[in-house]
Parts: C-alpha cells; structure tokens; sequence
C-alpha cells in the first residue's frame, strides 16, 4: 500500500507506474484504493463508477476495469456534503458529518472488494488517501490505517519535497502515528525531486535514522505527468499550443472533466481554462461548458459571474459553444428538479442556448457506449454518467447516434452543440473531424498511443530510481 505524508504527494501516479513496472515483469497486477474523493469518475465494465484515478491505474496494469478497483467513491455534491458510491453505485447523500457515522460500516464492503482482487491477480498495489498523519480521523478509518490494518496490508510512506519540509512530512508521521500503526510502514520514498539527487544523500540518511525505515529511493520529477489523465481538478491547466483556442470555464463542482485531456495535448489546440472572477475570453474560437456534479448550482454561480453575458457576447461574434452532459442541460430553457434531487424541488430558467428542457429523475445512466457522429462518419467511444432527461425540438438535430438512438442537439445555424456523452474527444479521427468543423486545422495526435507511452516511461522512471525488488520483497 502506498499512503502519502500529506495530500498530493504522487499517490496515484506512483500506483499507476508501480502496476505498469510489475505487469512487464510479468504478474497479473491490480491497483485498489478503498475511497477515494473525486467527482471525475469513470464508467466500469461491469455498469458501475470508480474514481478516474483507478480507471488509470487499470489500463496502467493492464486490468479490467471493474468496480471492485474502488469500493467507496464519494462524490462531492456541496461544501459539506457528498455523493456516496459504493461497489460502484450511489448508496446515499451524506453531509460529512454524518458519512462519518456510516463510514465504519462500509468496510466490509470494501474488504470483499479487496479480497476478490487478491484471489484474482498475483499483486494488488493499494493507493491511500490524504495522509495517516490525520489521526484524528483514525476511528472508523477505511482509506489508510485502518484499511491496511484490516487487511493486513505493509506500507510504503510517500513523501513530497517538492512543497519542502519532507523530512518532517515523513518523521513526523512517524512520530504522530500509534505504535501498530507505525509496525505497519516497511519503509518510505521520497517523490518530486528537481535537482541532483545525490543533495539529499543526508536528508535521506536522517530519515532513516529518526525512523529505522528502509529507503526505497528518490524520485525525479516526472515531466510527462503532463500527458496523463488529470484526476484532480486543481490539475487542470491552461496549454498554449496552436490557434485554435478553447476557453473552459471551470465550474464550481465541474465533474468528469477527462474530455479536456486530448484537447489539451493537440498541438492545434490552445485549452484555457477560465478561473472564476475572469470573464469568458473574447479571442476564443469555442467555448467548451464542462461537465458538473451539481448542474442547478454551477448554473446560478455562471450566472452570478457574468459568464452568461459573455457567452451571448461569443455567440454574436461568431463563435461555437458545446455543452458536455451538465453544460448540456445548461445549455436549454429549463431545467426541472421536482423531486429536488439537487436542491430545493423547482424548476430554473436555463441559458436558453438550445431548444431543450432537462428534468432530473433519481435514477443514474451509467453506460459505457459507442457512438457514431452523424457529420462525419467517425467512431466515438465515450460513457455516459448522469442524472436528468433532456428532450425539445434542437434534439431533432442529434449530432451523435448510440446504437440506434440519436444523441445531443444542435441550434439551427449549426454552431451551438450538447450532449450526454464523455469521453469523446479521445478518439483521434472523431477529434480532428470536430476541430476541422470548427475551423481548426484537425488533429496531429495519436492520444491513446501518448497515454501508453507516458505509462511506459513512467514505469522505466521507477525502474531506474526506486529500488523495484525491494518494494516487490513487502508484499505479503
């Protein structure tokens, strides 16, 4: 299991190049994570959703992706409550403060999901969550200790010196943590170095010393990270690259935000992302309304920003708009909640974009599904995860068809477009048919072949500076 000193050490990408790493060496690797927090979920083989972390980590071993990989799934919905998934389907709606009255319960559902996947492969790679040194969040725990205790499970502490202070990052979870829970760390590594490792030689040996841990190694930055599907969304960053520009606004509870990734790395395409508090930029060719967990919510927070008015401003120069599955349902006149599934039961005037009307209903779409676009031919393989039932006259133009049935909808002129379907932009030829339609020069791209070799190289990084058998020789 590898846990982190603080949050966003490099847990999930350690995991991925740790699955990738042993897959070569020949076993049958599966990447785990009890629960993880994340509104960037991805569509399982088997109907459910799990975190789009371990939808990584799974191509990454090579493994199907099933719902067991991430047993508890919470999906943020407000400031202080949650969307709880569990083996891949929506249990409840919970405020923190009352998950954490249900969370002790959940662990047996999560060792079942853990002791499949060991009976399954030959080595399950465990990522924690946020950090052990949390231990007033001990009682009840199933992300960290209180998993690996349950299970059994040997650590590997991670730690970040790239935001400085690692060596109190790492003998300060030594300190803080309960002596059994401490017997449960077999060693540590440290991650993000700049430099010339060979600095850190004493910084390494103190460690050792305050602990008595064994020394995995040290990491370099890794600078293709940049090429991997981001799971976080603070990991969303503007590119500059060619003249066609895409201006996103990042929504407050933007979600499944994995569309923006081939988009990001085409060499045609500058991606920006507009920070709440900017206004939606004159110069962008499309402007692209992401996903959302909480669509009636990010609507009234587009609105309070201005980003409306901007956006008719856009429309009137010219320029394009797409609406991915909550941007969609934006996109209309309406959007009815009756049962108040989102917020109080109503109804909210929508941006008026399209001629359609969304009513959410309590039952969830989660498909993964193949698609066709209707302009030019092209396979599209995306999924599809949401709430809500879109219908009106603009859906007599489907840009999209799923099987027989036609998908999304199109303004009159052509240059206002939505629907429900993720995940499309990473097929190369759908991508460059778009962008060419758009006036863009198409794609120069191969996404899926640059997501292998990103995982290729980043198993050799590991290879060449952690210490690969050592690891291997904790596994029990």
């Amino acid at each position: 299991m590898i846990q982190g000193a603080g949050s966003n050490v490099g847990k999930s990408l350690l995991v991925a190049g740790l699955c990738r790493l042993f897959q070569r060496r020949g076993f049958r690797v599966a990447p785990f994570k009890p629960q993880n927090m994340s509104n960037n979920a991805a569509v399982t083989e088997d109907g459910g959703e799990i975190g789009r972390a371990q939808a990584l980590q799974a191509l990454a071993a090579r493994h199907p992706r099933i719902t067991d990989l991430n047993p508890v799934l919470l999906k943020p919905e407000s400031e202080i409550g949650a969307q709880v998934i569990v083996q891949g389907q929506r249990l409840t709606t919970l405020k923190a403060r009352d998950y954490a009255k249900l969370k002790p319960t959940l662990l047996p559902k999560v060792l079942e999901s853990f002791n499949r996947l060991r009976a399954a492969v030959d080595l399950v790679i465990v990522e924690g969550a946020g950090s052990p040194a949390e231990v007033n969040l001990r009682d009840g725990d199933i992300a960290n200790m209180g998993f690996a205790a349950a299970a059994d499970v040997p650590v590997i502490l991670a730690g970040d010196i790239d935001r400085g202070g690692v060596i109190a990052q790492l003998v300060g979870t030594h300190v803080i943590l309960p002596p059994e829970d401490r017997a449960l760390i077999k060693g540590f590594l440290v991650n993000k170095f700049r430099g010339d490792i060979g600095l850190f030689d004493g910084g390494r040996q103190e460690i050792r010393r305050r602990t008595d841990w064994q020394d995995f190694g040290v990491l370099p930055w890794f600078p293709d990270a940049a090429k991997l599907p981001a799971e976080d969304v603070m990991d969303i960053t503007s590119t500059k690259g060619g003249t066609f520009k895409i201006a996103v606004p990042r929504l407050g509870r933007i979600a499944n935000f994995d569309d923006l990734d081939p988009l990001a790395q085409e060499p045609g395409v500058s991606l920006e992302i507009i920070e709440p508090g900017r206004p939606l930029p004159g110069d962008a060719d499309l402007i692209l309304i992401p996903g959302s967990k909480s669509t009636i919510a990010d609507l009234k927070q587009f609105r309070a920003l201005g980003w409306d008015i901007d956006l008719k401003a856009h429309i009137r120069r010219g320029g394009f708009v797409l609406g991915l599955c909550g941007g969609y349902q934006m996109m209309g006149r309406r959007i009815s909640d009756p049962d108040g599934i989102e917020c109080t039961p109503g109804t909210i005037e929508g941006l008026g974009l399209l001629n359609i009307q969304t009513t959410m209903k309590p039952q969830k779409r989660l498909a993964l599904s193949d698609a066709r676009d209707l302009a030019s031919g092209e396979r599209v393989a995306g999924y599809e995860i949401h709430i809500g039932e879109t219908k009106g006259p603009d859906c007599a133009r489907a840009w999209l068809e799923i099987g027989d049935r036609p998908e999304g909808a199109t303004s009159p002129d052509g240059r206002l477009m939505g629907c429900y379907l993720h995940g499309l932009f990473a097929k190369d030829g759908f991508r460059g048919a778009f962008l060419r339609r758009l006036g863009g020069h198409g794609s120069a791209l191969n996404y899926d072949a640059t997501v292998d070799q990103a995982l290729e190289a980043l198993a050799d990084h590991l290879e060449k500076y952690l210490d690969a058998e050592a690891i291997f020789a904790t596994a029990r």
